[in-house]
């Protein structure tokens, strides 16, 4: 079965693309490309199989899948997002095709839908970067999810037209589709939270979604999508979405593997792929500028657009469908940007502070309802991010202090908290020009408490800038980390884990005297 030894090689070159820095999908392509290269010019063979098509055909439709549990209407619903996004597939086509159409010399259909594929930002690589730093709930990283379902559902329609499929009668059937719901979410949750639940995922992507809207003549990708959209409301629709992320993964290996052992590039795809990779700086341009048109700040903007600027796989699975001709090409235009993409995302906030600047006097001065600044007024205790730990040393200082304020920088976080009686407001603690405008005059203490070390960092380093004296103390997992901290002007950092230690070793003794001194 080559296609084992295939993916074994893939995983290699994987891993050497992590190491370096890049997504291991990079690895994954150059491992087709390889496997294609050394089969011309030795007796190892690398021709694409049916095993292979089948595994890639999985991995697109477990990706639809994944996509679709995100497909909340209030994730889209909004003028930034849907504005966005439209108003940026429209201005790309209009400007793409024709540039395509002159200088590639193609016809009008084809420059078309080449500009549609390089039209895409990438799902995969924005979601991993977000996730990574804990952002995918932050406001700049709901807009770009938004954005990107809403270039998916572009892409559906794109496909299913270009696809040519004529739906049978038997497709009214699917209106009803929505009756099912109820059941759905019963199997949802009678199935757990082990491999039950990822076993239901692949039974309704691959089998009901995919089996079953091909069956009535509709697209199978379109399939897959419907019915996790029809779960996206479910409390555990993310919980399922991670317990398909891995599977989906590895799915996806044998697409892209697929690509690269269908030929090697020539240099025509070469310089195609470089010459899209210099127009990127373009694609972020538009987005910023489209995006503070809408009333959002420059930092949120400017991260959103730099998680968007790059190239899809999307791309790459409409070409699979529309352009087999130019799948190679798309290939390797998509890797390039990953390269370029992938590491300026990491060092987004540090990138901001150096050229925020510059940025802000494109803002509007009308604020978007999200990013409103606020006031401190008269607290004295400020606990920035309100996830586990945020909480537990708010609910703790509360009983001490009722002069307590928390801030976190997702909207849902903050109302429930709200709901709860806390006094918690958004704003993110990361973002310099909330710290620009922040007035703070009783302020005597802060927890920093957010996911991510950058943001502790920003965060201390802002607060001695402006001249706060004040207590800072901040949680972390590693020592390295705990030292950057306090070199940014934190009092004191400590390790998560052996504070955890600490308290449960206290605990036990608090416990152990009650017994043997019962009052």
């Amino acid at each position: 079965m080559p296609e084992a030894i295939w993916i074994s090689f893939a995983f290699i070159i994987g891993l050497l693309s992590k190491g370096v820095g890049l997504p291991p999908l990079v690895g994954y392509l150059a491992a087709g490309f390889m496997l294609s290269g050394l089969s011309s010019v030795s007796s190892i063979s690398a021709e694409p199989t049916d095993v292979l098509a089948h595994i890639a055909h999985l991995g697109v439709l477990l990706l639809l899948f994944t996509v679709g549990l995100k497909l909340k209407l209030r994730s889209i619903v909004s003028p930034e997002v849907i504005g966005g996004s439209l108003l940026h597939f429209g201005i790309t086509c209009a400007l793409f095709a024709p540039g395509l159409y002159l200088v590639l010399e193609l016809d009008w259909g084809t420059a078309l839908l080449l500009a549609i594929a390089l039209s895409f930002s990438s799902t995969v690589l924005a979601a991993k970067v977000l996730e990574s730093k804990r952002e995918l709930r932050a406001f700049h990283g709901r807009v770009a999810i938004g954005i990107l379902i809403m270039q998916d559902l572009i892409a559906l329609v794109v496909m299913s037209i270009a696809a040519g499929k004529t739906p049978s009668a038997w497709a009214l059937i699917l209106f009803g589709l929505p009756l099912l719901r109820p059941l759905l979410y019963r199997l949802m949750d009678a199935s757990g939270h082990d491999e039950l639940l990822v076993l239901l995922g692949l039974l309704l992507a691959l089998v009901i979604g995919g089996l079953g809207f091909d069956a009535v003549g509709l697209s199978s990708e379109l399939g897959a999508l419907v019915l996790g959209a029809m779960l996206a409301s479910h409390p555990r629709s993310q919980e399922l979405a991670k317990s398909l992320w891995s599977v989906k993964e590895v799915f996806l290996v044998g697409f892209f593997l697929q690509i690269g052992i269908d030929g090697l590039p020539d240099q025509n795809a070469l310089v195609f792929a470089v010459v899209a990779a210099l127009l990127l700086p373009l694609k972020g341009l538009l987005f910023y500028f489209l995006l503070v048109g809408f009333r959002l700040r420059a930092r949120s903007s400017f991260l959103t657009s730099l998680s968007l600027t790059n190239y899809s796989e999307f791309g790459l699975i409409v070409a699979s469908v529309a352009l087999p001709q130019w799948l190679v090409p798309l290939a390797i235009t998509v890797s390039l940007s990953f390269v370029i993409s992938a590491p300026l995302n990491r060092f987004a906030h540090g990138l901001f502070e150096r050229v925020g600047p510059r940025l802000v006097r494109f803002e509007s001065q009308k604020r978007h309802p999200d990013e409103q600044p606020v006031s401190l007024g008269s607290t004295r205790v400020l606990v920035m991010g309100m996830g586990r730990t945020g909480t537990a040393a708010y609910d703790w200082l509360a009983a001490h202090e009722n002069r307590i304020m928390g801030l976190d920088s997702d909207p849902a976080k903050v109302e429930k908290h709200q709901q709860d009686g806390r006094n918690v407001v958004f704003s993110d603690a990361e973002d310099t020009s909330f710290w620009e405008g922040l007035h703070m005059p009783s302020l005597e203490s802060v927890v920093l408490a957010m996911s991510d070390i950058e943001g502790k960092l920003i965060a201390a380093r802002m607060l001695r800038k402006l001249g706060f004296t004040g207590y800072i103390v901040a949680h972390t997992m590693y020592a390295d980390e705990a030292e950057k901290i306090r070199e940014a002007g934190a009092d004191d950092a400590y390790l998560t884990m052996s504070e955890t230690g600490v308290a449960l070793a206290s605990h036990l003794m608090d416990q152990s005297a009650q017994v043997r001194n019962p009052v």
